[in-house]
C-alpha cells in the first residue's frame, strides 16, 4: 500500500480520533499552546505598537526589535527552556512560540497606525478629542486591517510550529509526526503532516472572516451575487414619444 494510502487508512480509523491522546485530544491541546502563546503575544505587541505607533517615536526600535525576535529559532528556545525550570511543562512551548508570536503584530500594528493619515488625526484633536479618544476612534478603526494582518500571520505561525513541542513531550499534534518517525511508519507521518496543515489553514480561514468583519467601513460578501437578468418574456417599457415626433413620423410615411 502507498503512503497515502497509509495515511488515510490512519485517519479513516475512529480509534485514532476518540482514544486518549488521540488525534482530537492532540488537537486541543494543540489548539490550547498556540492560543495561549497568541494571547501573550497580542498583550505584549500590541500596547507597545499602539504607544509607538501613535506618538511616532521608536520607529527603528521596533524594527530592530522585531528582527531579532525573528532571528531567534524557536527550537533553540525550546532546547535552552528543557535545561531550566521550567523543564518540559507547557509554559516552555508556550514562552518560546510567544516569542515567535511577538514580530509580525508588533511590525504590522505599528506600520498601520504610523499609516493613519495625519489630518485624519489633527482633525480629531481639534474636534475636541482627548489622546486616549484619538487613538480608539480615529486611528484604531484605520489602523485595524493591517493589524489584523499581522494577527493572521502570527496565528498561523504558532499553530504551524506548535508541533515543535511534541519534542518536549507537549501534546499537540506534532505527536503524531513524532510516532510515525519512532515506528518507520511514513503513513503516519504524513497523516500528522496533514493535520497540522489542515487546521492552519482554518486558523486562516476563521480569521480571514473575523478580519472582514471587525474592518470598518462598507463590506462585500466574498461572492458577489450575479446580475440579475430580465426574464425573456417580461414586458419591456419603451420610452414614450411625444405627439410632436408622431408627427415626424406620420408625416415621413406620407
Amino acid at each position: 500500500m502507498s503512503v497515502i494510502g497509509d495515511a488515510v487508512l490512519y485517519l479513516n480509523d475512529p480509534v485514532n480520533w476518540t482514544r486518549p491522546r488521540g488525534i482530537l485530544d492532540l488537537a486541543g491541546q494543540h489548539l490550547q499552546i498556540a492560543g495561549l502563546a497568541l494571547g501573550i503575544g497580542l498583550v505584549i505587541a500590541v500596547p507597545l505598537a499602539v504607544v509607538l505607533g501613535h506618538t511616532g517615536r521608536g520607529g527603528a526600535l521596533t524594527v530592530g526589535l522585531a528582527n531579532v525576535s525573528r532571528a531567534v529559532p524557536t527550537l533553540a528556545i525550546l532546547t535552552i527552556f528543557a535545561v531550566t525550570p521550567i523543564g518540559f511543562t507547557i509554559w516552555a512551548p508556550v514562552i518560546a512560540l510567544a516569542v515567535f508570536a511577538i514580530p509580525p503584530i508588533l511590525a504590522n500594528t505599528y506600520v498601520g497606525f504610523r499609516e493613519v493619515d495625519r489630518d485624519v488625526v489633527e482633525s480629531a484633536r481639534a474636534m475636541g478629542m482627548s489622546e486616549r479618544q484619538v487613538v480608539l476612534r480615529a486611528e484604531l478603526p484605520l489602523a485595524v486591517p493591517l493589524m489584523m494582518t499581522g494577527i493572521r500571520t502570527a496565528a498561523v505561525q504558532v499553530v504551524a510550529t506548535a508541533t515543535l513541542a511534541a519534542l518536549l513531550g507537549g501534546g499537540t499534534l506534532g505527536s503524531v509526526i513524532r510516532t510515525g518517525f519512532a515506528r518507520q511508519d511514513n503513513g503516519v507521518v504524513i497523516a500528522g503532516a496533514l493535520l497540522v496543515a489542515l487546521l492552519a489553514l482554518l486558523t486562516e480561514v476563521l480569521l480571514a472572516v473575523v478580519t472582514w468583519v471587525v474592518t470598518p467601513g462598507q463590506k462585500q460578501l466574498p461572492f458577489p451575487r450575479g446580475r440579475s437578468r430580465r426574464p425573456v418574456d417580461e414586458p419591456v417599457d419603451l420610452p414614450a414619444v411625444d405627439g410632436r415626433d408622431e408627427l415626424v413620423g406620420a408625416g415621413t410615411r406620407t
